[in-house]
């Protein structure tokens, strides 16, 4: 018998290797695993070489069975030595157990990790098996890239306000008799709103280690989530912009909403500033509730927020909720629909983009009936 399907040596010529029938009882078969798996026996021979492992190394099952190890994986650390001959698994100190997860080189220069595991049968015996796990490195250069980038557009955002805020505090320091109040002001009021710049970006932060750790909290508490978009219309026509521009449709009754309401307050904030910032003429916030259409029944609330803009282009819509998209205009970290779809689905919920009536983008987050923070 053999492990897997035509990936491993018969019982007759490895007598020491794990059969197939192990693995059908364990519900395991080695080509269903998601990491390289090579197994050599007590006399260093491939007896097992799964589908992972092939597509890692580009080496066919069939030429990797019944070689020796380091033959049919000729590995080298980032220095050029043959690991094989530096770990010696067969050889080495009786006591080893196991080696830990490095990078090593395949041949042709390209990196893997490898991992891997001494089986014997007494604590000091002589070792049974080599059991090797193989894992890409491509998903976690992927990660080491977007944590670069990201460190990267931190830098880049705090360079600017950090530099405001000390150049006006220095040239408040040291020529403060020379300036008038109203000067004096204007600067104070510059530098508190870098300073307000500032936390937000580390409040960005923050939520985004968050959400990727999966460690976001969400206090439920009741919300009026018309009250709440009602706000933020109110202070934006503080702010300057026409009272018409808003549009705010809400329908009665609506399903009673336990949410955390600084969080729906930022999820709100980012879609009305995107619309604002980015969309043209008005801005429409519908309010609804998502019914069952088996039982009919109130399931959830919807918000749908929609510009009259140029919208999203097609090609761009699976990428809006990634981190650092910007759309066609910069400014801003492109960190903020990021973390609107974190907090949404964090609470359960839904967020999707596409276009409006007008045209424009439309974003819709739906969020489900759920039970207090204090009865979850």
């Amino acid at each position: 018998m053999s492990v897997g399907t035509g990936r491993a040596r018969g019982a007759q010529d490895a007598p020491h290797a794990p059969r197939h029938g192990e693995a059908t009882e364990l519900g395991v078969d080695p080509d269903e695993l998601p990491d390289g798996l090579v197994i050599a026996d007590e006399r260093g021979q491939v007896v097992c070489f799964n589908a992972a492992a092939e597509r890692i190394t580009a080496v066919p099952a069939e030429e990797a069975l019944g070689q020796r190890l380091e033959k049919a994986l000729p590995l080298e650390d980032l220095e050029g030595r043959r690991w094989w001959q530096l770990t010696d698994p067969y050889g080495g100190l009786a006591i080893r157990q196991r080696q830990p997860e490095r990078n090593l080189l395949l041949p042709g220069g390209r990196e893997v990790l490898v991992s891997a595991r001494y089986v014997r049968a007494e604590p000091t015996g002589p070792v049974r098996r080599v059991v090797v796990s193989l894992r890409d490195t491509e998903a976690r250069r992927r990660t080491e890239r977007s944590h670069a980038e990201l460190i990267a557009t931190v830098a880049h955002e705090l360079r600017s306000p950090l530099t405001s805020v000390k150049g006006f505090t220095a040239t408040l320091l040291a020529k403060w008799e020379r300036f008038t109040d109203d000067q004096k002001r204007l600067m104070l009021e510059t530098v508190d709103a870098d300073a307000d710049r500032v936390t937000r970006l580390i409040a960005e932060l923050l939520d985004i280690s968050r959400i990727d750790s999966g460690r976001l909290e969400v206090r439920r508490q009741p919300v009026d989530i018309g009250a709440a978009v009602g706000r933020h219309i109110q202070a934006y026509v503080a702010a300057g912009q026409p009272a018409d521009r808003f549009l705010l449709r809400l329908e009665q009754p609506l399903p009673a909403l336990w949410a955390d309401p600084d969080k729906i307050d930022q999820v709100l904030s980012n879609l009305l500033e995107n619309a604002v910032r980015h969309g043209e003429g008005t801005v429409t916030i519908d309010i609804t509730a998502t019914r069952s259409p088996r039982e009919g029944e109130d399931t959830g609330t919807s918000v749908t927020v929609s510009d009259e803009g140029p919208g999203i282009p097609e090609e761009s819509m699976n990428r809006v909720f990634t981190r650092f998209w910007r759309g066609s205009k910069r400014g801003g970290t492109g960190l903020g629909l990021y973390i609107v779809k974190g907090i949404v689905e964090a609470h359960g919920g839904t967020i999707t983009v596409g276009r409006g009536p007008q045209g424009g983008a439309e974003f819709r987050f739906t969020l489900p009936v759920a039970a207090p923070a204090y009865l979850t």
